[in-house]
């Protein structure tokens, strides 16, 4: 079998290009956190600006590469989602500050998990196919 073959196999997986693409949205979403932290701003606010920059760039991004869709109309969906995601990432910082103390740490470990969840509630609420009959 040819290794190119093979390779675009996995990328074929829904999963696997969430993986690569969520990475990068990760990094990006992130690397504005951090930046935010850095100079100073509250967590909360942090986090909003990170998200607010971050929706449109993860929305192309996860509905061209990860779920095969472009329909600009989801974006109302996609921005709920993460309005939820907003909350979820402002509860979880505050747990994990309580242990860690270290709101880069506790910033990334959030991120992290908001990820995960955002692959659930994007394939099965944004992103979901409609079955046709």
């Amino acid at each position: 079998m040819n290794k190119l073959k093979i390779i675009r196999d996995i990328l074929n997986i829904q999963i696997i290009r969430f993986l690569l693409i969520g990475s990068v949205n990760t990094i990006f979403y992130y690397s504005i956190y951090c930046l935010f932290i850095y100079i100073g701003l509250d967590y909360r606010l942090c986090v909003f600006f990170a998200t607010l920059i971050g929706i449109f760039f993860s929305f192309m991004t996860f509905g061209k590469y990860v779920f095969n869709n472009s329909d600009k109309k989801l974006i109302y969906k996609f921005i709920f989602v993460y309005m939820v995601l907003y909350f979820l990432n402002i509860f979880l910082i505050s747990r994990f500050q309580v242990y860690l103390d270290n709101y880069y740490l506790s910033g990334f470990l959030s991120a992290f998990f908001c990820t995960c969840i955002s692959f659930f509630i994007n394939k099965l609420y944004v992103f979901k196919k409609e079955n046709k009959i």
